[in-house]
């Protein structure tokens, strides 16, 4: 059962403290706030990319810190957008290194715009699901990433409709992105996405997405999903869910994003694999808890300066916790601070990304997310990622 307690919390924090915050501003709401836009006379095509480098140093890994980190290639991307008439066209490809899972599409769709309003996609589309496009502000993002719920694309539908102060989302994915259609075929985990892997598959899933305009740079949404997941050994169905509340706000250069959400898996599979679930990305896989609640608060500061090409300056504070109700499970903390420096196409993120059974950041890979080590301590990685995007 979910906890009073922590229910309490969330009201406070993301329904009481938003209002009073836009009762205090001097902002005034629009009476219509539906995005216009202008279709193309001819038919557009803009082809883009990115090319990124990255330094990182780990505490945990002994012999990086001998050599004082490494620096090397992170990804290099082409990403491709096409419009006409009332269709729209996106795709975007990624290389990594073949230890990072090589080469895959990140996302991929093709949007009818029934008007200015209301659109539908087809394809690898992002899910409707929390504080979107992002719910961070750094390179690394937030624990809800690593566990499927931050930036995350799946195989489906989307219909998206604004009116006035609200908006909705509802989507329907039949299931991560395939690769292989075989039988009894487990997903390769050579994708961006987290998605279930392993004994497991996500299928049929549905997700629903409603946001409240509180003012022009400020809104509140609530999150739901339900899906199947599908149990390779036995053939059998099982079941997953989350919900969420969310607000994305605006105070001049002070953006504030929070996020609560809870999270429940129910395996049709042997009783000795049902206290944990697999997912995969970037070419490996890790276990992830059958059910948790997750936390983030993520704060960040734009400064404009004129600093040679350097034009703005956005530092961030990011916090992630996450609460695994089983009994002799370790919690998961994540903490992000840094700065993301602005210089024409050329951006560049300086981390200090901290975690606690957190697996990308310190050596509880496999079980991190799941049971983790109870006597498991902070580790640090200092990053920096800078990229020429075109």
């Amino acid at each position: 059962m979910v906890k009073k307690l922590q229910l309490l919390s969330c009201l406070v924090l993301f329904i009481v403290f938003p209002l009073i915050l836009v009762a205090q501003d001097s902002t005034s709401a629009k009476e219509d706030t539906i995005p216009i836009r202008i279709a193309p006379d001819n038919p557009t095509l803009k082809i883009g990319g990115a090319l990124r480098f990255n330094y990182n140093l780990s505490t945990w890994k002994k012999e990086q810190v001998t050599r004082g980190g490494d620096f090397g290639l992170d990804m290099f991307r082409i990403n491709a957008d096409a419009s006409n008439k009332k269709l729209d066209f996106h795709a975007e490809y990624r290389f990594y290194a073949k230890s990072s899972g090589g080469s895959f599409l990140k996302d991929g769709y093709i949007t009818y715009n029934f008007n200015d309003s209301t659109y539908l996609q087809a394809g690898l589309i992002q899910n409707p699901f929390g504080n979107t496009t992002y719910n961070s502000h750094n390179w690394f993002f937030n624990l809800p990433y690593y566990l499927g719920f931050e930036d995350k694309f799946s195989m489906g539908f989307k219909l998206h409709q604004q009116r006035q102060k609200w908006s909705y989302d509802l989507a329907f994915f039949k299931n991560a992105m395939e690769l292989d259609f075989g039988g009894k075929t487990a997903i390769d985990p050579s994708r961006y996405s987290y998605d279930v892997a392993g004994r497991n598959k996500e299928v049929n899933q549905v997700n629903i997405k409603t946001e409240y305009q509180l003012s022009d740079d400020k809104k509140i949404g609530v999150s739901g999903m339900r899906g199947g997941v599908y149990n390779i050994p036995t053939g059998r169905m099982g079941a997953r869910w989350a919900a969420a509340i969310h607000t994305d706000l605006n105070f001049g250069k002070l953006n504030v994003k929070l996020q609560s959400m809870y999270y429940q898996y129910n395996l049709a599979d042997s009783s000795q694999y049902k206290g944990v679930v697999e997912l995969g990305a970037y070419g490996a896989t890790y276990e992830v808890a059958q059910r948790a609640y997750l936390h983030t608060a993520s704060f960040a500061y734009t400064q404009p300066v004129k600093l040679g090409p350097i034009s703005s300056l956005t530092f961030y504070e990011n916090f992630s916790y996450m609460d695994k109700p089983q009994q002799c499970y370790t919690d998961t903390q994540m903490n992000v601070a840094g700065c993301m420096v602005s210089a024409g196409n050329l951006v560049s993120y300086i981390d200090w990304a901290a975690g606690n059974n957190q697996p990308w950041l310190g050596p509880e890979w496999q079980n991190g997310l799941s049971s983790g080590n109870p006597d498991s301590h902070w580790h640090s990685r200092f990053n920096i990622n800078f990229g020429y995007y075109f």
